[in-house]
C-alpha cells in the first residue's frame, strides 16, 4: 500500500537559506556522498546565488523545500550540468535533504513537483547523476520512473556512480 506524500513547499533560494542548507546539512550521513564532510557557508552562499541566477536564466533551479511549517528541510530542483565531464549540456535533477526527514517521502514529493516545473519551462529530458552506493537516491530516481542510462567514475572523487535518465 502506498502512503500519501507529505506536502512540500518550494521556493527560490534567499540569501538566509545559505545558513539554512549550512545547519541543515552538517551531518555525516547528509554528507556521505559529497565529500563525507560539512562544506564551509561560503558553499552555500554561492550555491544560493548561484540558484537564483539559474532561476531567472532558465525558469527552474535547486529550490530550498520547506516542510507544511515552512521550515526548511533542503534543496530539489533541476540545473544545467556544470561540469566537463557526464552529461555536459543536460539538465539534472538533484535533491540534497536534512536528516532529520529522511524516510519520510519529502525527496520524493519535491522531486515530482520538480519535474512538473521543469516539463513547463520546455525541457523534454533530465538526468540524475547518483553515487552507486546512494540507495535512497536511486530508489527516488525508480520512483520518478527513471531508468539507469549509463555508469561512470567521477573524475573529481573516483567514485563510482550512475546516469539515470527520463524523458518529460
Amino acid at each position: 500500500m502506498n502512503r500519501a506524500l507529505p506536502v512540500v513547499h518550494l521556493r527560490v533560494p534567499t540569501d538566509e537559506d545559505a545558513f539554512a542548507w549550512h545547519r541543515a546539512f552538517d551531518h555525516p550521513d547528509v554528507m556521505e556522498f559529497h565529500g563525507g564532510k560539512s562544506a564551509e557557508l561560503s558553499v552555500y552562499e554561492e550555491l544560493t546565488a548561484r540558484q537564483r541566477r539559474h532561476d531567472a536564466e532558465h525558469g527552474f533551479c535547486f529550490w530550498t523545500m520547506l516542510d507544511e511549517e515552512g521550515r526548511v528541510m533542503g534543496f530539489t530542483g533541476a540545473q544545467p550540468w556544470p561540469y566537463e565531464w557526464g552529461p555536459k549540456g543536460e539538465i539534472e535533477i538533484g535533491w540534497r535533504l536534512g536528516r532529520e526527514y529522511w524516510g519520510k517521502g519529502y525527496v520524493t514529493a519535491a522531486a515530482r513537483a520538480t519535474l512538473e516545473r521543469v516539463r513547463a519551462t520546455g525541457v523534454s529530458q533530465v538526468v540524475a547523476m547518483v553515487n552507486s552506493r546512494n540507495e535512497r537516491s536511486i530508489a527516488v530516481t525508480r520512483r520518478l520512473g527513471m531508468e539507469l542510462a549509463e555508469t561512470f567514475t567521477s573524475p573529481t572523487s573516483d567514485q563510482f556512480g550512475h546516469c539515470y535518465r527520463l524523458a518529460l
